[in-house]
């Protein structure tokens, strides 16, 4: 049975929704907009996405599956490596802070592509580091083009590497530019470990 405040908000939702539809039958979208706000309305766009996310499976042998998709999100060795990097730290990091994580990230891309030379690979996470180097920045442009290829633009903004900035203030402004992935971890399988 229904509690009296559950029986009145499904009552408001009710009495909303044919407020929308007459708005909407008059030809009145602007006013639909104003009153429900741009911010909320991208907002709800999430949470629609939201209730469409796949799983993400990553294999033994580091294949990425969306399990629910029933796809594979084919990516080289060094964007898997970089994907890992950012799945492991939820908290977001900044490109500007990515030699603080060359190990890790080295170990990745090793255990991604186990065929390739040591030294290339060294080198190669030399360069996405390197915050004068626009190799990371092309490696997560790479990834969001794979997932968007995949899936539609709101379900995706959960899956690729994202700007998440963060406002501090300490005796002045400072600003940190993080880069996230959003995808609830729960949802992330890792058969790996």
């Amino acid at each position: 049975m229904m509690t009296e405040t559950q029986q009145t908000y499904d009552e408001k939702a009710q009495q909303l929704r044919r407020l929308t539809q007459e708005l909407v039958a008059a030809g009145r979208r602007d006013l639909l907009l104003k009153a429900i706000g741009v911010p909320l309305l991208e907002e709800l766009r999430i949470e629609a996405a939201r209730g469409k996310l796949s799983r993400l499976v990553i294999t033994k042998d580091y294949r990425f599956w969306l399990a629910d998709y029933g796809k594979e999100v084919e990516l080289q060795p060094v964007h898997k490596a970089v994907y890992l990097l950012f799945l492991a730290h939820p908290e977001g990091i900044e490109f500007k802070q990515l030699a603080e994580y060359r190990d890790e990230l080295t170990r990745y891309y090793l255990q991604t592509a186990r065929w390739m030379d040591r030294e290339k690979v060294v080198e190669s996470v030399g360069h996405l580091v390197n915050p004068l180097d626009n190799a990371i920045n092309e490696k997560c442009s790479r990834i969001k083009k794979v997932l968007t290829e995949l899936m539609d633009e709101y379900s995706a903004s959960y899956y690729i590497i994202s700007g998440h900035t963060k406002k501090h203030i300490a005796g002045r402004v400072w600003y940190e530019r993080l880069k996230v992935i959003t995808l609830p971890r729960e949802l992330v399988i890792d058969e790996t470990k």
